[in-house]
């Protein structure tokens, strides 16, 4: 267990796992989302060509990310938007607060953004007395199950639609026991219809910044942040400062990626650019910082910030489509979660990067090239040496270090191992060996690698 938390990975994990069938349902439930994935991208013939343009793209600007915000503030403010900027989690919900407090603002609409869970505006702004409406359907029904996300793009994945007309019945009134997804999509379209018409500013997050222009473009499948910022009279965008690009005609290349990569589409059904604020209206942005900068200077790991939150990693990781999203204790989970939050608190997050199986599936599906198996093997090496890896795991790299630093003590130990696999196999096949809890332990074998060639190569000479 990681120092700082109550449960950590492995724990969560556990839990989620007692339930098999919903397990088995949740991992090929994602296996699917990666094939049609698989599928999308095997209809271009230019796919590799597209990844490599979005990944030197995305190198560009974290080499230029301070020229570029700037551009991107001077041509945003030259549109008539209202350019805000956070330090941290902390400053981004004051200044969201604010512009609600001066506005005389006291209920908002909000579609999907992964910052502003990051950040924890909504219980940030609950505890200020602020109703908030997630209007993303996903979103809407984790919030009545009061709930984090699961998913960066399906973030009730875990939930079956029993589950989901049991929450709508109890809290929109729907029948007991219906569970149509048609009537309950339904049933959500017209709650979410009233909160549209009635709240006066909609938050929402940012997919991409065009420093060339000062725009913005939002994606959705449902329409849902447009009908919030089209019919509220402030529309406040939440974004991380490196989703900026360069110029409006990268466009091209990252909305090719990014639906493609999510969910097997060829694009996003809404891209809305927003620009300038219509009269009478008012266009905030808010651009948080919040460890970025910090990412940013940490060599080993600052192409993580190139990440468009496309969600592939996670639907082709081994380890989350068989654990569950909640299991990483994070606003983002999964393999790019697991290399993004020790960057906000190592001690806390120790135990994510040690999620992984280092398949290396993560980083061949990421859209923009993030070496994402890498960045998890770097970490475990930077948590080690830094000293917050359990005791346990300390202690055992400690001996392993030993072990393999003295060949005549590496030749001893296999033999004793061999000798007590063949002979006495009851000492490691037991519960108190982990390895053994989920695994069949091998065979012994005869003699080491080493016996082996020493023998054949005498026989080859």
């Amino acid at each position: 267990m990681s120092q700082g938390n109550k449960e950590d990975h492995a724990a969560l994990a556990k839990r989620f796992n007692a339930d098999e069938p919903r397990v088995n349902w949740h991992d090929e439930t994602l296996w699917w989302v990666r094939a049609k994935r698989d599928k999308a991208a095997h209809t271009l013939p230019e796919w590799e060509q597209l990844r490599e343009a979005a990944s030197q793209i995305k190198n560009n600007v974290l080499s230029n990310l301070s020229e570029y915000l700037l551009q991107f503030e001077e041509r945003a403010r030259g549109n008539g938007v209202i350019v805000h900027w956070a330090a941290d989690a902390k400053e981004h919900n004051e200044i969201v607060y604010h512009l609600l407090q001066v506005n005389g603002i006291s209920r908002v609409v909000k579609s999907k953004s992964m910052l502003t869970e990051e950040c924890h505006l909504n219980n940030y702004l609950q505890n200020q007395g602020i109703e908030v409406i997630d209007t993303d359907l996903g979103e809407r029904i984790v919030q009545l199950a009061e709930e984090p996300p699961s998913h960066i793009v399906l973030p009730c994945i875990h939930k079956k639609k029993e589950e989901i007309g049991e929450i709508f019945h109890r809290h929109l009134g729907t029948p007991a026991g219906n569970a149509d997804p048609q009537f309950l999509t339904n049933a959500a379209r017209l709650d979410l219809r009233e909160k549209f018409l009635t709240r006066r500013a909609a938050v929402t997050g940012v997919n991409f910044a065009v420093a060339e222009t000062g725009e913005f473009v939002v994606c959705t499948n449902e329409g849902n942040a447009d009908m919030g910022a089209h019919l509220a009279d402030v529309h406040i965008a939440c974004m991380g400062i490196e989703k900026i690009i360069p110029q409006r005609k990268h466009l091209a290349v990252f909305l090719r990626l990014l639906a493609r990569s999510a969910t097997g589409q060829p694009v996003t059904t809404y891209s809305s650019h927003f620009k300038k604020p219509r009269k009478g209206k008012e266009i905030h942005i808010v651009l948080v910082d919040n460890g970025r900068s910090v990412q940013l200077g940490r060599v080993d790991f600052r192409n993580s910030l190139k990440c468009i939150r496309c969600g592939a990693c996670m639907n082709t990781c081994p380890v989350y489509r068989r654990s569950g999203g909640h299991s990483y204790h994070t606003a983002i989970a999964g393999p790019i979660g697991s290399i993004l939050a020790p960057n906000l608190d190592m001690r806390k997050y120790a135990d994510l990067p040690f999620a992984s199986t280092l398949c290396g599936s993560c980083t061949n599906v990421c859209p923009v090239k993030i070496d994402i198996h890498d960045q998890l093997y770097k970490w475990r090496q930077v948590i080690v040496k830094e000293g917050y890896a359990s005791a346990a795991k300390k202690i055992a790299m400690r001996g392993m270090t030993f072990t393999l630093s003295h060949p005549a003590v590496y030749q001893l130990a296999g033999k004793a191992g061999r000798w007590v696999m063949g002979k006495v196999p009851f000492i490691v096949n037991n519960k108190l060996n982990p390895w053994y809890k989920q695994r069949e332990m091998p065979e012994p074998p005869k003699q080491s690698f080493g016996e082996w060639y020493k023998k054949n190569r005498k026989g080859d000479e």
